[in-house]
């Protein structure tokens, strides 16, 4: 249960969280462009019915990814988004109709087996579930910085890659933040019940995270093409996760010769990401 569980669960989060991002993309591109940040935004694509069918995706996602994070840890997890950008360009081609070409299937090839032999190499372990208030002190200021110093960067680009790679990272950023939260309120809710869960911070805490990297995901769907801010999130997400997984909740990855394999996961992970984000390709499929 300990691998099993939190896989499968993630798996089905990445694959809503894929389905999202397509179907807000969409939506997103059929409101006006914005310089700045503008809660506006949100009110306009409520009026899209494809967006709201992206937010019950978003939901759906939430929904697997507590249920990961309740039942494995969460440098386990969180790579395991990385999978959102090809499951996203094939969900796109799908939508489309068009055909992807070989390139991006052997792209997509090297993410799915760089991802497994990182996850069999590094074999995260621990399942802690509750953060000295010390270690929050230290990553909260940090992961909102970041975000800050990104979204605030983007903002100031015009419309294009750059634009949608600094707001995807910020996204990012606010996705880990949010995934380390929840897992802390989530157990909370198993072990105390839905009053426990309502009367921890961290609950508040995921919620108000969650709110911004929805807001930024927004922009950054509406700021530039999917394969500009979909790697970044993706990436991003998986990186700042195992992060915190480690210096949070004190998760361990093996290290010594076992980082020879990771290092090769890792460079397949990178190239076919590197591959599917200089294609013209994915931004095909993700136009309405």
């Amino acid at each position: 249960m300990g691998f099993v569980l939190p896989v499968l669960f993630a798996l089905f989060a990445a694959f809503s969280n894929a389905l999202a991002t397509v179907l807000q993309r969409r939506a997103s591109l059929t409101v006006p462009q914005s310089d700045g940040f503008r809660f506006g935004l949100v009110l306009d694509l409520l009026r899209r019915p494809v967006w709201i069918c992206g937010i019950l995706a978003v939901i759906a996602a939430g929904v697997g990814q507590a249920a990961a994070l309740a039942t494995g840890a969460l440098s386990l997890v969180q790579p395991l988004f990385v999978l959102e950008l090809p499951l996203a360009l094939l969900i796109a081609s799908l939508v489309a109709r068009k055909r992807l070409p070989g390139v991006l299937w052997l792209a997509v090839a090297a993410v799915v087996a760089g991802l497994g032999t990182v996850l069999v190499a590094a074999s995260p372990t621990g399942n802690r579930t509750h953060v000295p208030p010390d270690r929050w002190v230290l990553a909260l200021p940090a992961c909102a910085a970041a975000a800050a110093v990104l979204a605030a960067a983007g903002l100031r680009r015009p419309p294009g890659r750059l634009r949608a790679g600094c707001l995807g990272a910020a996204t990012a950023v606010c996705y880990a933040l949010t995934a380390a939260l929840m897992k802390t309120a989530v157990h909370a809710l198993g072990e105390g019940g839905l009053g426990a869960f309502l009367t921890t911070w961290e609950t508040y805490g995921f919620a108000a995270s969650g709110i911004c990297a929805v807001l930024l995901l927004e922009h950054a769907m509406q700021g530039g093409p999917l394969v500009a801010s979909q790697p970044a999130l993706t990436l991003g997400d998986a990186a700042v996760g195992v992060a915190l997984g480690v210096v949070l909740y004190e998760e361990h990855l093996r290290t010594h010769w076992w980082l020879v394999p990771q290092l090769l996961g890792l460079t397949l992970i990178c190239a076919g990401v590197l591959a599917l984000a200089r294609s013209g390709e994915g931004d095909g499929p993700s136009a309405p």
